[in-house]
């Protein structure tokens, strides 16, 4: 831990989330987070509406992260933001206002790549949070990624399987969507397959090459399975849909536990971490936690606020990008894609 006072502002605006955070010597003194609602009449983020609503939250939430912490912004050290990847538009909102903030109180800018802070997120300094050592593989899973990463040092992270068309996120939102349930599915298919029988219907797991995953042909499946039992029974979903829900969700978690299973068996690395908005999913934590007792893991889940967007997690990554003096140029852009 260095001596002095290190207190690092970190802004996230990569997708609807506007979010700003204030972290001293890697500890959470703020972590604040505007969640933008207008999307939900649409059925899926708008990328217009969410850059907008970004310029609207902006100074407000970096205002209250900077009060909540009781600090000033004379005494902030370095500015961390999510350069990418994310939605361009999104992106320019925190890298321009973080780029003219730095410039301003003349301190230091730090990039940050959103998926490294994900898997970073494990780091922030908590009581009775667990840290996993080097080397351990993280499992990123989102809306937009499906990753395992090995990780052997905070910046040192290699994909050694990613989707190779739809992400986990996706499936989960998409099938909801099929069953009509309201956006976002994801968490309301979790809600209700807590009270379902996940093996009432048998879904296809896809066979994809070593570590890679792929969600389209599952997506396909569960579209076409509820065509053809709706057009038998108009009112199949409504009677099943607790079981359709827990189906759907055995069979996504399955295939994410299986790929697990290979990565440790390949690596020899028995550490996993978790991280990205579905590793709230409550059947893929308790997976987890089963996958320690069955065969010998050790798992580490985050705490639910740092599995969705958040500037906790970019703040953590710019926390150790400081101690390491990298810094970025002024010059630097957003980058939609930006591989880890």
């Amino acid at each position: 831990m260095p001596d002095q006072k290190i207190n690092i502002l970190a802004i996230e605006s990569s997708c609807d989330d506007t979010a700003a955070a204030v972290l001293c010597n890697g500890k959470i003194l703020s972590n604040i987070v505007a969640t933008q609602e207008v999307h939900q009449q649409y059925g899926g983020v708008v990328p217009e509406l969410a850059s907008r609503a970004h310029q609207q939250n902006i100074v407000p939430v970096i205002h209250q992260a900077l009060v909540k912490a009781n600090i000033d912004k004379k005494d902030v050290s370095a500015i961390a933001f999510t350069r990418g990847p994310g939605l361009m538009g999104s992106l320019l909102v925190g890298t321009s206002f973080a780029k003219s903030l730095a410039m301003g109180l003349k301190i230091p800018l730090i990039e940050v790549n959103h998926m490294q802070a994900h898997i970073l997120a494990h780091f922030i300094e908590e009581p009775d949070f667990q840290k996993p050592e080097f080397p351990f593989l993280a499992m990123t899973i989102s809306g937009g990624h499906t990753q395992i990463v090995k990780v052997t040092d905070y910046f040192k992270m290699e994909v050694i399987g990613e989707t190779i068309d739809d992400a986990v996120g996706e499936a989960f939102d998409k099938s909801a969507k099929i069953l009509g349930i309201s956006y976002p599915g994801g968490p309301l298919i979790d809600k209700y397959a807590q009270e379902g029988d996940p093996k009432a219907f048998k879904f296809p797991k896809p066979k994809v090459d070593g570590l890679n995953f792929s969600f389209s042909g599952f997506k396909t499946a569960v579209l076409y399975f509820v065509q053809r039992e709706t057009k038998n029974d108009p009112e199949f979903i409504d009677k099943n849909l607790k079981d359709i829900c827990a189906s759907i969700q055995y069979t996504i978690i399955g295939i994410l536990i299986d790929k697990l299973k290979k990565a440790v068996k390949e690596t020899g690395i028995n550490q996993v971490a978790i991280g990205g908005g579905v590793s709230a999913n409550s059947g893929i934590r308790q997976a987890l936690r089963d996958a320690e007792k069955k065969w010998g893991w050790k798992c580490y889940i985050p705490k639910f606020e740092y599995t969705t967007d958040n500037a906790a997690m970019i703040g953590i990554a710019g926390y150790h990008k400081y101690l390491k003096k990298d810094f970025s140029d002024f010059s630097i852009t957003a980058q939609s894609r930006y591989k880890i």
